[in-house]
């Protein structure tokens, strides 16, 4: 459809055709049925005879112009990409050095996909390409985020750095977490350790809460910690669930980018949105945003619909 107040999409334009070449209507009698001019009955009959009789001809064609004698060259844009992967500068200083407009020099990066600086690997200027698996399930993404714990009375975020107060050394909670990676449905569990024991029981525990919400865990991405790649009560658990095991790259964690991207969003809207006075309170409030994050917070990646409500519209989830 070519805009939003179209009166014909592909198959009013095929029942159109149907009407006027197979059961016989006048041109205006479809006309009036379609709610277009004649005009248009008579456009779209001739280009469904001109293209061969085919869903071809039914189909909107491209707006580009045939010919664009003012395009850049070839050596031209390379330029521009070249300084892009090398200096990772924006449309503005590329038009600045290059003396290309700065619409031309934006126009050239959406074109070959450089236009986001976080799509980027910083140190090869490589584009990171984005994936998303088809259906609940099919892969999920576990991580560890370490905290440092906080003080009775709260932290230097509530007390304040004066010379001469010093931590107390209590140590850190281990945020275990997983991510679905289609519906970005999150689940995460603090813990003292991140030993094997401690890993593989929040694996066990985090299939089930996505078993019961219809995302049966299939396989399950993690970096290169011995803990995952070698400690046997790890893979055993994988194992019994019937879950296999995906590593990402080494040195690349964008690999798992949807576990990192949440925990940085953990950290943004939870962890340091405010300041704490206990250890206890912040733990506390985790299951709270949690359930926010999965049933409130819209996602830009999901075109604005939070996880909950990306499983729910999926044929089938009317949960």
């Amino acid at each position: 459809m070519s805009h939003a107040s179209a009166r014909l999409n592909d198959f009013g334009r095929g029942l159109l055709i149907t009407r006027v070449l197979e059961q016989g209507w006048t041109a205006a009698a479809a006309a009036e049925a379609a709610g277009i001019s004649r005009a248009t009955v008579y456009k779209w009959l001739a280009r469904y005879r001109g293209e061969g009789e085919g869903e071809a001809g039914l189909r909107d064609r491209s707006s580009c112009p045939l010919h664009s004698p003012r395009r850049l060259t070839a050596s031209a844009e390379e330029q521009i990409l070249l300084l892009r992967r090398q200096r990772k500068l924006g449309p503005h200083r590329l038009a600045g050095i290059l003396g290309v407009p700065r619409s031309t020099c934006y126009a050239v990066l959406r074109r070959h996909g450089l236009q986001r600086l976080d799509w980027m690997d910083r140190p090869t200027g490589e584009v990171i390409r984005r994936y998303e698996r088809a259906r609940p399930g099919e892969l999920i993404h576990v991580d560890v985020k370490k905290l440092g714990r906080i003080p009775p009375g709260g932290g230097w975020r509530v007390l304040g750095r004066e010379p001469g107060r010093h931590s107390t050394g209590r140590g850190y909670d281990y945020v275990h977490s997983a991510v679905d990676d289609h519906s970005r449905l999150a689940y995460s569990e603090i813990h003292a350790n991140e030993r094997a024991d401690t890993c593989a029981a929040f694996l066990v525990r985090a299939s089930h809460f996505f078993a019961a919400r219809g995302a049966v865990v299939e396989r399950v991405m993690t970096d290169n910690a011995l803990v995952y790649r070698r400690a046997h009560l790890f893979r055993e658990a994988a194992t019994l669930l019937g879950i296999g095991q995906v590593f990402t790259r080494p040195f690349r964690p964008q690999t798992n980018g949807k576990v990192e991207r949440f925990n940085r969003t953990l950290l943004e809207e939870w962890a340091y949105v405010r300041p704490y006075e206990s250890n206890q309170q912040r733990a506390q409030l985790l299951e709270e945003w949690l359930h926010l994050y999965n049933h409130h917070r819209s996602h830009t990646a999901l075109g604005g619909l939070s996880p909950v409500a990306r499983l729910n519209n999926l044929p089938g989830n009317y949960t």
